[in-house]
């Protein structure tokens, strides 16, 4: 049901409201961004039966990579969509500024979400290295974007945004965790926990040991070493401890 409903929510929001703001408002393009990111979270909810924070990853990746795609090619295409009467950002920016801006911003949002994979148990540490270094690369393209603001560089970064999502899934496929690995792992910290009160008692035990042989040799007077060395066939004194 859960998954039956936000195919349903999502075939409404696209009809009638994404579609028809396309000619009234430019937030039709953050209205689309939501669109594009609830299928995934629907194949989520189909599998899981719930719509979970770990679910939340790959929406969130389609979420932010949708405005700086859309944003370089609304700019490439500025004269098509304004003879087609689409309300594009880019159509009241004649600079290019604030669209540069917003698709930086945008690709700034991409980068930790290799770290929150990794640190949600969804993927292992070689993904967040591969996922901060290609959202570096498609941030840098941005920047490029922002600092020129020419056709060209706009096409860069249209270029990059259609190289990273398909290299984000595959190493999120690639780097996944299984559900066994992540039992064997919890299992083991389970283990841990367990024997951290005897670790503890164990550790408490020998400082105690310890503390108690520095004890005792602070009393031993000082001639009981030098009283044996004249004589090394002798047993070594022992002394009562008080």
């Amino acid at each position: 049901m859960l998954a039956a409903g936000l195919g349903a929510s999502n075939l409404v929001l696209y009809a009638f409201v994404y579609t028809p703001l396309k000619q009234i408002h430019p937030i039709n393009t953050w209205v689309g961004a939501i669109v594009g990111a609830i299928p995934p979270l629907l194949g989520w909810a189909a599998a899981s039966g719930q719509v979970s924070l770990n679910g939340m990853l790959l929406p969130a990746a389609l979420y932010f990579w949708q405005i700086p795609h859309f944003m370089a090619l609304a700019y490439l295409c500025r004269k098509d969509y304004a003879d087609g009467g689409f309300r594009m950002y880019s159509l009241a920016d004649a600079s290019g500024q604030r669209t540069a801006s917003v698709a930086l911003r945008n690709c700034l949002y991409l980068l930790p979400l290799g770290y929150l994979a990794y640190d949600w148990g969804l993927t292992s540490g070689w993904f967040c290295l591969e996922s901060t270094l290609l959202a570096l690369a498609i941030s840098g393209t941005a920047i490029s974007f922002y600092m020129n603001r020419t056709t060209k560089d706009a096409r860069r970064m249209f270029h990059a945004s259609l190289l990273y999502l398909p290299v984000f899934m595959s190493g999120l496929l690639v780097h996944r965790v299984t559900e066994s690995e992540q039992q064997m792992t919890v299992e083991h910290t389970g283990k841990i926990i367990e024997m951290s009160p005897f670790l503890e008692t164990t550790e408490e035990a020998q400082e105690e040991k310890r503390k108690q042989s520095i004890g005792n040799g602070q009393r031993r007077p000082p001639v009981a070493y030098a009283s044996v060395a004249p004589f090394p066939f002798l047993p070594a004194p022992s002394y009562a401890t008080f």
